[in-house]
């Protein structure tokens, strides 16, 4: 007897799609079996030909609550997740007040969150000037692994490390296994921004910046033996260092973004800083670099990045607005839109989104639709398509570059360990593996 059992002619498995039927005992997949296969429970659900994909994790998120709760909170943002097909997020350490890194810090985190989550929650903690003592508290308390700047945030209580800081960290992350997730671009290769245009802002952040910083963090992970990945890779430039790095076999993995993946500066219309992001999206053959990137598994995973910010940081200037672009509940569809027109399935949505950020951060239990695994689990019609409209999103501001842009696909139902996402928060915090 299960608890529930779903249909579809198109379930989305690790072997690919196929016609199945998924069984749910007590919050994980218990087995998978033929499509019309009779079996006892106490729901029984078909979704026919509409697609049923694991749920999606987003490796790449900032929560920011507490002490910006204003900006985004753990209500606002796992309610956009939930509704974008996304299962579990994993909260990066910077923009709440105060960052988390220390256990101190994450236990307030935890405490503000508490009773908010409608999706699960991991969190990645923080490597800042100072805090090399913290690493392993943080590491032993459940974080998944830690985030840092090679060049300013943007937000000072979260400094940037100087190279021989990150060999310092990853000396010491390389002593119990740790993960240094990095945000690299050069800041000896940034420049002030000299207008207000995007143009300018594009010119002040170059794809040289990126593939320096890469080669810093790559000649790292060589000295050191510790596992790095690369933060939202805009710059096709770095696929070259990258892919020599994992030939040579160094623990060196990297992802890119929703917003770098269907998006290009021709896109941008003036003053429209929904678009401002660090590092900038870029022209349309460097688009077409990352989709052959992605193909060839150089760049493993595609989060969204999502950085809100209330409307009135987006002022229409990019030397000065907040960067940071808002897509958490609609980065399947963005993802979905572009990879079917390239000929992709929703198979490699499935790894790229689901099962290869899992894995980055650890969640075995997490990232596929297989025996064992938690029934986070999402009914998608790939086939619907309307445009966006930011007032209709969930997270806290409506912000969004995807703002009228038609997007192909429409997430139905939501489950979470076997239970539909309703509007009741029972997510869980993911801090043991």
């Amino acid at each position: 007897m299960y608890d529930l059992v779903i249909r579809s002619r198109r379930t989305v498995t690790p072997g690919g799609e196929r016609p199945a039927a998924v069984a749910v005992r007590d919050g994980r997949i218990a087995s998978l079996h033929e499509h019309a296969a009779p079996l006892e429970s106490a729901e029984d659900v078909d979704l026919r030909d509409l697609v049923l994909l694991p749920g999606l994790v987003d490796s790449h998120v900032h929560v920011n609550e507490p002490g910006r709760t204003h900006w985004e909170g753990f209500a606002t943002a796992t309610r956009a997740a939930a509704a974008g097909g996304v299962t579990t997020i994993v909260d990066m350490p910077l923009n709440a007040l105060p960052p988390t890194v220390s256990v101190a810090a994450l236990e307030e985190k935890l405490r503000a969150a508490a009773g908010q989550c409608h999706v699960d929650v991991a969190f990645w903690g923080g490597a800042v000037p100072g805090n090399l003592a913290d690493l392993r508290p943080l590491h032993d308390r459940g974080v998944r692994g830690f985030k840092c700047f090679m060049s300013p945030s943007g937000v000072d209580e979260f400094p940037q490390l100087t190279p021989g800081e990150i060999r310092e960290a990853m000396a010491a992350l390389a002593g119990f296994g740790g993960l240094l997730v990095v945000h690299a671009e050069d800041p000896a290769l940034l420049a002030e921004c000299a207008g207000p245009g995007y143009a300018a802002f594009l010119e002040s952040r170059p794809a040289a910046a990126e593939r320096s910083a890469v080669e810093q963090v790559v000649r790292l992970a060589r000295e050191t033996g510790a596992r790095a990945h690369v933060l939202h890779v805009s710059s096709a430039d770095c696929l070259g260092v990258l892919e020599a790095a994992q030939a040579d076999g160094l623990p060196v993995t990297a992802e890119t973004c929703p917003h770098y993946l269907t998006l290009t500066d021709g896109d941008v219309p003036d003053g429209d800083t929904a678009y401002k992001c660090c590092p900038p999206i870029r022209s349309a053959a460097n688009r077409d670099r990352l989709w052959d990137g992605l193909a060839r598994g150089v760049l493993s995973c595609v989060v969204t990045d999502h950085s809100p910010s209330t409307a009135d940081l987006k002022v229409p200037d990019f030397a000065a607005a907040w960067g940071g672009v808002s897509s958490l509940q609609l980065g399947l569809r963005a993802v979905w839109t572009e990879a079917s027109r390239r000929g992709h399935g929703l198979a490699d949505v499935a790894r790229w989104m689901s099962a290869a950020p899992a894995r980055l951060a650890g969640l075995r239990r997490k990232g596929s639709i297989e025996p064992g695994k938690d029934a986070d689990l999402v009914a998608f019609d790939p086939d619907a398509a309307e445009p966006v409209e930011a007032r209709r999103l969930h997270h806290k501001n409506p912000v969004t570059p995807y703002q009228g842009r038609r997007l192909k696909g429409a997430v139905l139902t939501t489950w979470l360990r076997g239970r539909p996402v309703d509007g009741v928060p029972y997510g869980t915090f993911l801090l043991e593996a």
